[in-house]
């Protein structure tokens, strides 16, 4: 049985727990900090970021991108790749931008845990010029009143839309989103009608070691 490594608050491992649990994909959740004293990650991922899925021998996959194209390839049913190129690449454009989002807000969380005088403003606004500017193209790019964010069934597209507006709502409580993006809000909810999202709901870790 394959081994998650995962830290609770994480979109990323979060994407990776979505796909597994939608592909019936049996593992074992193993969850700590990353950042804490003692922390297994280092020695499965060089990088020392989570998340990474640990093979039945030993093997590792880390990155949450590499992770669902590895199980995309090695537990292809059901499809949470569109089969169609353009479809494919649409889902690609919201993964990344939904990444780069989350990248902004762990950003902008970092710069918030210095002490007040040593924070830079101009930094965090730079982050939440990003956050913001992400958050308005997704709105642009996800189409509304449709059941799906790409194509006719749920995939990748869903698990990035839903993973970065839930880490949002956790992590960047300084935007209230949901009054300017009413159709993203309610496609929110609607992904969390599934049991794949309610069982993956980002739970805060305590942070034993000094990141900044």
């Amino acid at each position: 049985m394959y081994k998650l490594l995962s830290a609770t608050p994480s979109p990323y491992a979060r994407k990776v727990r979505i796909a597994l649990a939608e592909k019936g994909v049996p593992f074992e959740l193993v969850t700590e900090n990353p950042w804490n004293a003692g922390a297994a990650t280092p020695g499965y991922n060089p990088l020392g970021k989570l998340p990474v899925l640990i093979l039945d021998d030993g093997g590792t996959v880390y990155e949450s991108a590499h992770i669902l194209e590895w199980l995309e390839a090695h537990h292809p049913s059901p499809a949470l790749y569109p089969s169609d190129p353009m479809e494919r690449l649409a889902a690609r454009r919201l993964e990344v931008l939904c990444d780069g989002v989350c990248d902004a807000i762990v950003l902008w969380l970092m710069e918030s845990l210095r002490q007040e005088a040593q924070r830079s403003q101009p930094w965090r606004a730079r982050q939440a010029s990003k956050i913001e500017g992400g958050l308005a193209e997704m709105a642009r790019l996800v189409p509304a009143n449709t059941e799906f964010s790409v194509g006719e069934t749920f995939g990748l597209g869903d698990i990035a839309v839903g993973t970065m507006l839930g880490y949002l709502d956790g992590r960047y409580p300084v935007l209230d989103w949901r009054p300017l993006y009413p159709e993203l809000s309610d496609r929110f909810d609607r992904l969390h009608q599934r049991a794949s999202f309610r069982d993956t709901v980002p739970v805060p870790q305590i942070m034993e070691a000094g990141v900044v």
